[in-house]
């Protein structure tokens, strides 16, 4: 866990993390612990299975929960039992519980799964978000590469993949960082399904900023 300006940030695994400061906003639970403190709000940046889990969501999330999330996960979120879901594309802003959350794009480069077609398209509408707690603004990339889009980003705290195949690597998770100029970072998306802490200690070694390496939670 890493205390940030007030704010306690936990890595939960793999793209997975806990906000908290009053409230507590939970991102993308993916093979997480059951956990007896529910989320105020849940994030959730696109639809695929180690982002969205139904499994997951129902261990952090209860009928007071509000979600935030693309269309494209209305289907899975629907079945839940929910406060309340939000639909969101790259662009949008919504204000809840006086958290301010804005979607931002996040979408491959150079990432393809055939020729011609890489796994996360710009045209999906796929999500990350910058959260804003208490001050403190985090942005919570969702799986993306280095994209052209970060340049006008504004975040204290930047939370990126740096494991390469589905995301950016992490040389290109460092371009990130000069890109969106945040005081410190958090590695992720490592240590499940690709990648490995060594992805991480390269991104902290090559980084232009200061670099927090968690423990999962």
């Amino acid at each position: 866990m890493l205390e940030y300006q007030g704010l306690k940030i936990t890595w939960l695994g793999h793209d997975s993390f806990k906000i908290k400061d009053g409230k507590t906003v939970i991102i993308d639970p993916f093979k997480i612990r059951l956990s007896s403190e529910k989320a105020d709000i849940l994030l959730i940046t696109h639809e695929h299975f180690d982002h969205l889990s139904a499994d997951d969501i129902k261990k952090v999330a209860n009928d007071k929960t509000i979600a935030v999330a693309p269309p494209a996960c209305k289907n899975e979120l629907s079945k839940l039992k929910l406060g309340g879901v939000e639909y969101v594309h790259p662009g949008d802003k919504v204000t809840l519980e006086g958290i301010s959350i804005e979607a931002v794009p996040a979408y491959n480069l150079n990432k393809f799964r055939e020729p011609g077609k890489v796994f996360h398209p710009k045209e999906d509408g796929k999500v990350g978000y910058i959260v804003g707690m208490k001050g403190v603004r985090v942005y919570h990339s969702g799986d993306t590469d280095a994209i052209p889009e970060m340049k006008g980003f504004k975040a204290d705290l930047a939370l990126l993949p740096v494991s390469g195949t589905y995301v950016m690597t992490f040389e290109e998770a460092a371009q990130a960082v000069k890109m969106i100029g945040p005081k410190a970072a958090i590695p992720m998306h490592y240590g499940v399904i690709v990648g490995s802490e060594s992805d991480a200690e390269k991104f902290k070694q090559i980084a232009p900023c200061p670099v927090h390496i968690l423990r999962p939670e």
